[in-house]
């Protein structure tokens, strides 16, 4: 992939962006920013961790029955408070919340877009310093302008996302958001402490050599992803291979290594847990956005992620993304 060396910043993208549509009101461009702006936040507690009294639990459970870490909370309190006192986002709905929050005041209800989020993905992992990050999701909102948000802006399928992106807090943080326009990549410029362009118009390669998978589950999934892992694990030059296991255990990791570099993202359903453990709305959608505008492909197993009817915030589904040429193998294994 070719880096580009031409500094441009977020926002200078974005409102060149918006040059080439006289009719855009700005409200989208505004809302990324908004995003950024809490996600350099983010990314300063992250790499004083150590350093703070934020690692470790925080003593409760969310709504999906999971161990809350400080690092979560802080996350989550300043995405809301920076899209609150925005003017760009009529509510918002969270990994870390019951339930949708509406942004009830006269700006806010003028506001076109909610915004869904895992304000920090893998945070199980913050203890032990590994690659962690945030994905956002932004959908145009289907009730009446001038009055709050309803939850029929939240369950929409992926399919009307305008925009999707994640941030992710590793050696460097970055920051990767796409729209019908394509994808592209933001890395954090510490010395002007701006999301500078590093990665323009990313597209997914069509195979890959890594494969993500919990093996650890293999005999909880159903024969046809235990056929599936098999044959990537007997790959060989004669037949396209051999392909690497690779499983970080944060989806944003994960994700964005195998579409930069390409590859096979699989958290399946198991036995006990058929629908599997990964949030249709604010974890499968916006990476499946990503990942399509980029080339390759998203399913649940069954069907295209996207096209799926969510029925509720924190609704659960299998998830297979990644490489087409690999995803078209994955489905044609019988």
């Amino acid at each position: 992939m070719a880096i580009n060396r031409h500094i441009q910043t977020l926002d200078e993208f974005t409102i060149q962006q918006m040059r080439d549509f006289p009719q855009a009101t700005g409200e989208l461009a505004g809302l990324l920013r908004d995003i950024g702006l809490a996600s350099k936040r983010v990314h300063v507690e992250v790499n004083k961790a150590g350093l703070v009294d934020i690692l470790g639990d925080a003593g409760t459970m969310n709504v999906q029955g999971e161990e809350v870490k400080k690092l979560d909370i802080f996350a989550n309190n300043q995405f809301m408070g920076v899209l609150r006192h925005g003017i760009s986002c009529a509510g918002i709905g969270s990994e870390e919340m019951d339930d949708i929050v509406v942004f009830n005041d006269e700006i806010s209800n003028k506001s076109k877009y909610v915004c869904l989020f895992d304000p920090l993905d893998g945070s199980s992992n913050i203890d032990v310093n590994v690659s962690i990050g945030t994905i956002f999701s932004i959908y145009r909102r289907v009730s009446e302008l001038g009055k709050p948000a309803t939850q029929e802006d939240f369950l929409q399928p992926g399919n009307k996302q305008v925009a999707a992106g994640y941030v992710i807090y590793g050696s460097s943080t970055m920051l990767v958001y796409a729209t019908h326009r394509g994808v592209n990549g933001f890395t954090l410029d510490q010395s002007i402490g701006e999301f500078t362009m590093s990665h323009p118009n990313i597209v997914c390669p069509e195979s890959g050599k890594f494969y993500s998978v919990n093996h650890g589950n293999f005999f909880q999934y159903s024969d046809k992803v235990q056929r599936y892992i098999t044959i990537c694990q007997q790959k060989t030059k004669e037949n396209g291979g051999p392909y690497t296991q690779r499983y970080i255990g944060s989806m944003v990791a994960d994700v964005h290594r195998n579409l930069i570099k390409g590859g096979i993202f699989m958290y399946p359903g198991m036995k006990d847990k058929p629908n599997g453990k990964l949030r249709l709305l604010y974890e499968c959608n916006p990476f499946a956005f990503i990942v399509e505008r980029a080339g390759g492909k998203a399913t649940d197993g069954q069907q295209r992620i996207l096209d799926i009817q969510p029925t509720a915030v924190h609704q659960r589904t299998p998830f297979f993304i990644g490489s087409k040429l690999m995803m078209d193998e994955l489905e044609s294994t019988s």
